[in-house]
């Protein structure tokens, strides 16, 4: 059996690199290829997806609990910060981008949803970053959501509104270079 930090009961939200927050609605025993395995199995609204997880795959996988407080408050902080934004290519950027919301870690994907903001008075976002920065913010808001108790919009407003606040120091008097 995995490890006190890897193990999960039904009902516990946990947080699937690749896909976000899911809940696990079930233990199950089976038999694969002559071998006997204990699964999690996993279930996505949003996506109306369900997923099963070997119990001995959880940590390779990089499956967790939802994040603590103090992580919370990390990346909630780090939706103030600056927006960094590299001037490499789009199509390098974006693969970093994606790389650090299927990480799983919050304040990675935070970090994307804080570079990734633009204001309302500011130029218009090409499709593809609009959708990383949809991408990352839905998954931040379902986190955040799991962890209040709240559903995704409620949170999702949150995640804006600290953003609409604290964005337009950095955007003021800006050129578009």
């Amino acid at each position: 059996m995995a490890s006190s930090e890897f193990a999960f009961d039904v009902g516990d939200y946990v947080v699937y690199p690749k896909h976000g927050v899911g809940r696990v609605i079930e233990l199950q025993n089976e038999e694969i290829a002559g071998m006997q395995l204990e699964l999690y199995v996993l279930r996505f609204e949003k996506e109306k997806m369900t997923l099963r997880v070997p119990t001995n795959k959880v940590e390779s996988i990089g499956m967790r609990k939802l994040s603590s407080d103090k992580t919370l408050k990390e990346a909630m902080e780090t939706l103030k910060g600056k927006p960094k934004v590299k001037r490499t290519m789009w199509s390098r950027r974006a693969q970093e981008y994606e790389a650090k919301i299927n990480s799983g870690e919050l304040v990675s994907i935070a970090e994307v949803t804080r570079d990734l903001f633009r204001p309302e008075d500011q130029p218009e976002q090409s499709y593809s970053e609009r959708q990383i920065f949809e991408a990352a913010s839905s998954r931040l808001a379902r986190e955040l959501a799991a962890m209040e108790k709240t559903d995704e919009p409620t949170a999702l407003t949150k995640i804006l509104d600290v953003l609409k606040e604290h964005a337009p120091q950095y955007y003021e008097n800006t050129e578009d270079s």
